[in-house]
């Protein structure tokens, strides 16, 4: 895993940024991953704005969603698949049915997860997945626990998550989901490239199990020591428990401007 860490938001959108210019530039029709929350919303907000300026374009370009809330109605604000597109696809020239997400209203849940994974091995699988974490380590909502080779699948929300995400709710717990549809460990880690984003203190602790504790269900994103093209993008917060901080510094001062991420 290659480990990055700047001091500014604006650089870390930028360079996750960079990753999906040059991807789009040599693959058009590339298959991207996209997150939901707090972490990647820099990211498209910078990817919007050099789309607006001409430098990238999405119209061939397909989309999968991390996860979806479970019962949440079409129409709702906080469904994830609304979310993406008031945050990014509408801002983009992506086609419209290009964003494909798990379906959190079906009527057979198991068989929507079953098929959720199959659209994503038909499309070709995803080239460049992009990534939060959880204060407890999770990544999408693979909560704590979860098996390390699962696929797309329902899971229960953990009362940590819950409390973390009722600010989206209004800060009522009572509002947030107990139920999410969510890609699962071993579904991420098909993906090519893993770029996930990292943002403050309360994260330092899941960032420091994730880059250098030991591979462990307790904390699922440990499980992306394993990947052969893995990028953590952190600020100085999220970074403030690393103890290879200096090194990772050292690495990537020194890395080629050739090599990219």
């Amino acid at each position: 895993m290659e480990v990055v860490i700047l001091p500014e938001r604006a650089q870390i959108a930028a360079l996750a940024a960079d990753c999906v210019e040059t991807l789009l530039k040599s693959k058009p029709q590339a298959v991207l991953g996209l997150a939901t929350g707090s972490s990647p919303l820099a990211l498209y907000d910078e990817l919007a704005a050099r789309h607006a300026a001409g430098r990238i374009s999405f119209r061939r370009a397909r989309a999968f969603m991390l996860d979806e809330y479970v019962g949440l109605p079409a129409d709702h604000p906080e469904r994830y698949r609304n979310v993406i597109e008031r945050e990014f696809a509408s801002r983009i020239d992506m086609a419209p049915d290009a964003v494909r997400g798990p379906d959190g209203l079906a009527a057979d849940l198991p068989a929507a997860c079953r098929a959720y994974d199959q659209e994503i091995r038909d499309a070709g699988g995803i080239d460049l997945q992009i990534l939060g974490i959880g204060s407890d380590g999770h990544i999408a909502f693979n909560e704590p626990g979860s098996s390390l080779a699962s696929r797309t699948r329902i899971k229960t929300l953990t009362p940590q998550t819950i409390a973390d995400n009722a600010r989206f709710f209004g800060g009522d717990r009572e509002l947030v989901p107990r139920h999410v549809l969510t890609q699962g460990l071993g579904t991420i880690m098909d993906a090519r490239h893993l770029v996930l984003l990292a943002f403050g203190r309360a994260k330092a602790e899941a960032v420091h199990q994730m880059v250098e504790g030991g591979v462990s269900a307790m904390w699922p994103a440990t499980l992306l020591q394993l990947h052969a093209h893995a990028t953590a993008l952190l600020d100085e917060g999220a970074a403030a428990r690393l103890q290879l901080a200096p090194y990772y510094r050292h690495a990537y001062a020194g890395k080629p401007p050739w090599q990219g991420l």
